[in-house]
């Protein structure tokens, strides 16, 4: 019998206006929450980040608010006596169940205090949903900031089992739940290709790949490159959109491109992807390629399910878990030579309609039922330990 829902729901959370993955997809998550009948409300941040840490341009978007959300920005991140407050504060709304989002040690202190002296006033159940438990940049002193916030949990979910290895090296207490990523479906619907390319100022005569999202170093944009120039690449005449905000230098990849002999081949939209063009993006490409180095799980992925587009990712993490290798895309390893082979592969032999439609027909797997139904199910397993 599945488990009923909790009547109130606190998230703990980046929301509107902030921007980001993790405020979009804990927007959808709270919408689908109401739908199945909770009361939710999301506690956000007034300040997420100090300046002087935050690698974008902004940290705020410009696109509307979603619908029907009560979205509270209170949290300051470096504010102790502010986690205090914020934690009587939640304690007051009397919730059943605190469900907190966690992805990086720097919010350790602020998330692990507030559970903390919620948790002092209130009976409520305290679920993480864990999006990284090791950051992909590692730090002094992140495992003792992770450490304090998971001590401040009753159990968690997870979206990729790596993150759930990793939990296990700090606690074998509390339960674990995964579930994959759901996919993004509040990006909008799939515009036509032509239409895509229209709105974007590109040839329709030509043939796209796409590396989408913020480009760090890990993501590993700088194997993509490589993969452009091989021969078996360059022959096919691809061009690569590389559509996403720098959050690191710009300049070296630039010079790649022109130390390979790429420039033709690479076309670069190095700012914030505004809501209402990312499906654009996606629209206008055949495939899109995550050459990650290192990954949990990835958003970019379920934007692609979303989008129905194929997808090459490298064997990393969860990556493997979300796409099915030679059916809605290729899991290949971490070298510019596997990534070239598959997307020389996809072209010479024609791969594009069988894995767009095993794409459109898997994405029903990454349901936001699903992970809904995940959290409560943790929730009554918490609630009740020796039921």
């Amino acid at each position: 019998m599945a488990a009923k829902s909790v009547q109130r729901v606190i998230i703990l959370s980046p929301a509107h206006p902030l921007r980001g993955g993790i405020a979009s997809s804990t927007e959808r998550l709270a919408q689908e929450l109401q739908q199945q009948g909770s009361e939710v409300v999301i506690l956000s941040f007034s300040l997420q980040y100090p300046k002087l840490l935050f690698p974008g341009k902004t940290q705020y978007t410009t696109d509307p608010a979603p619908n029907e959300l009560d979205i509270r920005p209170v949290i300051n991140s470096i504010n102790p006596l502010n986690w205090l407050k914020v934690g009587r504060q939640l304690a007051q709304l009397q919730p059943d169940l605190i469900i907190s989002r966690f992805w990086l040690p720097f919010m350790g202190p602020a998330l692990g205090t507030i559970l903390r002296t919620a948790k002092k006033r209130t009976p409520a159940i305290s679920i993480g949903i864990t999006d990284n438990v090791t950051p992909h940049e590692q730090r002094p002193g992140d495992k003792a900031l992770t450490r304090y916030y998971l001590g401040g949990c009753d159990g968690f979910i997870v979206m990729s089992k790596s993150v759930e290895e990793d939990i296990r090296k700090f606690t074998s207490l509390q339960p674990v739940a995964y579930t994959p990523h759901p996919i993004y479906d509040n990006y909008g619907p799939i515009s036509s290709r032509k239409a895509a390319l229209q709105q974007l100022g590109l040839p329709e005569g030509q043939r796209y790949l796409l590396f989408f999202g913020f480009i760090r170093e890990y993501k590993g944009l700088d194997l993509l490159l490589q993969a452009m120039a091989l021969p078996q690449v360059r022959s096919l005449r691809l061009q690569l959109i590389v559509a996403g905000e720098f959050y690191g230098p710009e300049a070296p990849y630039r010079q790649m491109v022109e130390d390979l002999g790429i420039a033709e081949a690479v076309i670069f939209r190095s700012s914030y992807i505004p809501k209402e063009e990312v499906g654009l993006y996606f629209a206008a490409a055949d495939l899109v390629v995550q050459p990650y180095k290192t990954a949990t799980q990835s958003g970019i992925s379920q934007l692609a399910f979303h989008f129905e587009k194929p997808m090459v990712v490298t064997d990393v993490g969860g990556l493997p878990e979300i796409v099915r290798h030679g059916e809605e895309g290729y899991v290949v390893p971490i070298t510019p030579q596997a990534i070239g082979n598959a997307i020389s592969d996809f072209y010479a032999h024609g791969r594009e309609a069988d894995m767009t439609k095993a794409v459109r027909t898997g994405k029903a797997r990454f349901d936001w039922s699903h992970m809904a139904s995940k959290i409560r199910e943790m929730y009554q397993r918490l609630k009740t330990p020796n039921s």
